[in-house]
C-alpha cells in the first residue's frame, strides 16, 4: 500500500492554532478507482473480474480491524472469501459501542476497470481510516487500508491522500488462482501483502483510494476535543482563558477576553 497526500499548508501561526486543540468533523469523499485490467495485469485478470462493496469504518488508535502480520477476523476473512460484510459490520458495531469507531461506511460493489464515489464523516477523535474490498473471485484475495491518518502530525485534516492499492492475501482459505472453491488454510496464516506472489507479481496495483476533504465543521464549546459538549468543556476553557490557548476565542476576534465566556455559554448552548 503507496500513500501519496497533500496537506494544508502551516505557518507558525497557523501551527500554533492547530486543529488539534479544537474539536471539529470534516467531510471527506472517496473515489476508488480500479485499474485490474486485463491489458494492466495479463495472465492475472479473469473473466467477471470485479471488486464487493466496500466497507470500513473511521477510528482511534485503541482499534485495529486488520493489518500485515496480523490474522484476520472473522469479518476480514468473509469479505476476503466471498465479498459479503455482515461480519465485518457486527466488528464496526462493537467498536462503536465501545467508542472507538465512529460509523460504517458502505460503497457499492463494481466491475474492474470502474469507479465509485461515496462520502462519510470523520470526527477529529476518531480520524483513522480503514476500508477493504475483495479482489473477486478469489480465494481470500482483497485491497484495503488500515488504520490511516487523515490528520497531520500537526493536527490539520489531510487535503488529499491517494492510496496506490496492492493486493493482500488474508491466509484464510488455500488456492493460487482466481477460483472461490478451496480449502480453509489451518492454521490461519498471517495476513500478508501479496502484491509480490504470482499471479500479481511484477504487475501495477489494482487501484487507488482518492480521499479528498471537503469541509470542516469545528465544534468551539468542545474545548477539551473530547468529542462531546459536558461541564469539563468550562474548566477546559478557564484554562485556556488563564493560558491564552487557541481554546480561549469563542467569539472569533482573534483575542482572548472575557467576552469570550459569553460566547463559550451560546457556543454550548447552541450544541455541535
Amino acid at each position: 500500500m503507496k500513500i501519496r497526500h497533500t496537506a494544508l499548508a502551516l505557518s507558525a501561526a497557523a501551527l500554533a492554532s492547530s486543529a488539534m486543540s479544537q474539536s471539529s468533523t470534516a467531510t471527506y469523499s472517496l473515489t476508488f478507482e480500479a485499474t485490474w485490467t486485463n491489458s494492466n495485469h495479463p495472465g492475472a485478470y479473469p473473466n467477471n473480474a470485479h471488486f464487493s462493496q466496500l466497507v470500513g469504518t473511521t477510528h482511534n488508535d485503541e482499534v485495529t480491524f486488520w493489518e500485515p502480520g496480523g490474522i484476520a477476523t472473522a469479518g476480514i476473512e468473509q469479505v476476503a472469501e466471498t465479498g459479503a460484510t455482515s461480519r465485518f459490520r457486527i466488528e464496526i458495531n462493537d467498536a462503536i459501542s465501545a467508542g472507538t469507531a465512529h460509523e460504517i461506511i458502505l460503497g457499492a460493489a463494481i466491475n474492474s476497470p470502474g469507479s465509485t464515489t461515496l462520502e462519510f464523516d470523520v470526527p477529529s477523535d476518531k480520524p483513522l481510516f480503514t476500508l477493504i474490498t475483495m479482489i473477486a473471485p478469489s480465494p481470500d484475495w482483497f485491497v484495503g487500508t488500515h488504520g490511516l491518518s487523515l490528520r497531520d502530525s500537526a493536527g490539520e485534516w489531510i487535503d488529499e491522500i491517494v492510496v496506490d492499492l496492492e493486493a493482500y492475501d488474508a491466509g484464510t482459505e488455500d488456492g493460487s488462482n482466481f477460483s472461490t472453491s478451496n480449502p480453509a488454510t489451518i492454521p490461519a496464516e498471517p495476513i500478508s501483502d501479496f502484491s509480490t506472489t504470482p499471479p500479481f507479481a511484477g504487475l501495477p496495483e489494482l487501484g487507488t483510494y482518492t480521499l479528498t476533504l471537503l469541509s470542516v465543521d469545528t465544534c468551539l464549546a468542545d474545548v477539551n476535543s473530547d468529542g462531546s459538549l459536558t461541564p469539563t468543556d468550562f474548566t477546559a476553557w478557564i484554562d485556556a482563558f488563564n493560558s491564552s490557548l487557541p481554546g480561549c476565542d469563542q467569539n472569533g476576534d482573534g483575542s482572548c477576553t472575557p467576552t469570550d465566556f459569553t460566547a463559550w455559554i451560546n457556543n454550548f448552548n447552541a450544541g455541535c
